[in-house]
């Protein structure tokens, strides 16, 4: 029985779709929380909410509210389809709750504090040709495990030629 949180960095692309799937398929276990970081460069809106959230992220979204496109539109986050059959699929066959979160900011930074923040249990990155981010992100590989105890895994595009 699970009951970790096990998070997946997901921008909707090919590879973190893939990087989803990996993670359903080898990482997530019955009870386990499955929670989406998404990570958007800027906020999308100057009202007062989404103020708020550039510092300390959105609220933890239900999955309920991921197919909802008004919803969504409120963050400036539009789920594809193959993203939600994965989430539906996994939440009824695993028995697992999914939900997500969104920050405003530099990813490299808003990675770390998604680990510490939710905490997260481990953390699975897809691999979309983001080379910086994910040269910077392993060589702090080490520091992030000792510092929040939590395991960071990169998942190549499985010959997608991300």
């Amino acid at each position: 029985m699970g009951d970790r949180k096990v998070g997946v960095a997901v921008d909707f692309s090919k590879c973190s779709v893939e990087a989803l799937k990996w993670a359903v398929d080898n990482v997530a276990r019955k009870g386990d929380h499955l929670i989406l970081i998404n990570i958007k460069q800027q906020g999308h809106s100057d009202e007062g909410e989404t103020q708020l959230w550039q510092t300390s992220g959105s609220p933890l979204i239900p999955m309920a509210e991921l197919s909802d496109p008004v919803i969504m539109k409120k963050y400036g986050v539009k789920p594809d389809i193959e993203t939600l059959d994965i989430i539906n699929n996994a939440s009824k066959q695993k028995e697992i709750t999914v939900i997500m979160k969104i920050f405003w900011g530099d990813p490299r930074e808003k990675i770390c504090e998604a680990i510490d923040k939710i905490p997260l249990n481990c953390l699975i990155i897809g691999n979309r040709g983001l080379g910086k981010l994910q040269r910077q992100l392993k060589e702090k590989q080490h520091e992030v495990l000792l510092k929040y105890r939590t395991r960071i895994e990169f998942i190549d595009g499985l010959g997608l030629n991300c």
